[in-house]
């Protein structure tokens, strides 16, 4: 339940940050790396899979978005006038968005091995 409460708090902050942050760092950089915590958030409050399982699951997902995002797969599909399809599968590739994930996921786990430790009896 705690994972799920989680992700309803960054999501709130990602849409904050989506409406109100017009800058080159923290919209960017914060909302990519904010958003694979965020997934990670959600998946490990609705199924049973481990830190590393998720993690990972949520690292290749969001590394396979950004492929499609490479290939042009909003425009293949013929979505470019549909602007939910471009705002969840995004448009323009990114070596940098790579980073921010990749990032985000060593965040996570990192956090998780403190809790763990720090609870652990």
């Amino acid at each position: 339940m705690n994972y799920l409460i989680a992700a309803m708090v960054i999501f709130v902050i990602e849409v904050l940050i989506a409406m109100y942050v017009h800058d080159d760092i923290l919209r960017p950089w914060g909302g990519d790396v904010l958003v694979v915590v965020l997934l990670y958030c959600l998946v490990r409050g609705v199924t049973r899979l481990n830190v590393q399982s998720a993690a990972l699951a949520v690292l290749v997902f969001s590394w396979l978005i950004e492929t499609l995002q490479y290939l042009q797969i909003v425009r293949i599909l013929g979505l470019e006038g549909n602007a939910v399809a471009r705002t969840i599968i995004g448009t323009t590739f990114s070596w940098s968005d790579i980073v921010a994930y990749t990032l985000g996921i060593g965040f996570v786990t990192a956090v998780e091995v403190v809790i763990s430790k720090r609870f652990a009896v």
